[in-house]
């Protein structure tokens, strides 16, 4: 959706859901995904979502909007992220093969850095740096312990796996609801 001058853009393979909010200067790499319910605002600033990486269903990711004491601020989120269900992503930097867990909450100007994760409901304070290959957690996050090697490799697969979801979220929603019943033997 536009917001005066500001609108987003999708690249190649791209789904965004039916009911996904995708407003202002929002910039999806090809085969990103934004799953059913999320909001994701670009009206104060740019979010930029990397190629393969999937938003999952519920999440909110909006910009800083310039209050007082704060500028405008970007969301930045790189290539092979999963954003799990429910996340809220405020003003903050995600690198390539982050996983954010169900629930969680990133405060402005965090970063999470390359292979990092961050647990399930999960709340990082304001200017918090997650280092690469670390699993945080509680509320306020803090180090939990290093990544297992099966838990970095499953980073990567995470996000491939939503690709394969997102295509095929794609291609039964450029069909109409009779299409998909008579495909599936519903009606005749």
């Amino acid at each position: 959706m536009n917001l005066a001058d500001r609108k987003p853009h999708l690249g190649h393979g791209v789904f965004v859901a039916p009911n996904a909010a995708v407003i202002g200067n929002v910039k999806l790499a090809d085969n990103a995904s934004v799953f059913y319910g999320s909001v994701i605002r670009g009206d104060h600033g740019t979010v930029s979502i990397g190629r393969n990486s999937n938003v999952q269903d519920g999440c909110t990711i909006r910009t800083n909007t310039g209050s007082i004491g704060e500028h405008d601020a970007n969301v930045t989120i790189g290539d092979n992220v999963t954003i799990g269900h429910s996340v809220t992503l405020h003003a903050c930097t995600v690198q390539d093969e982050a996983l954010i867990g169900m629930g969680a909450s990133l405060g402005a100007g965090s970063v999470i850095e390359k292979g990092a994760m961050v647990a399930a409901g999960a709340v990082v304070a304001p200017k918090t740096t997650i280092p690469a290959g670390q699993i945080w957690g509680g509320n306020p996050a803090k180090f939990l312990r290093d990544l297992k090697p099966e838990e970095k490799s499953f980073l990567k697969e995470s996000a491939d796996a939503y690709v394969g979801v997102a295509a095929d979220h794609l291609q039964a929603n450029s069909r109409t609801l009779e299409e998909i019943a008579k495909s599936k033997g519903m009606v005749a």
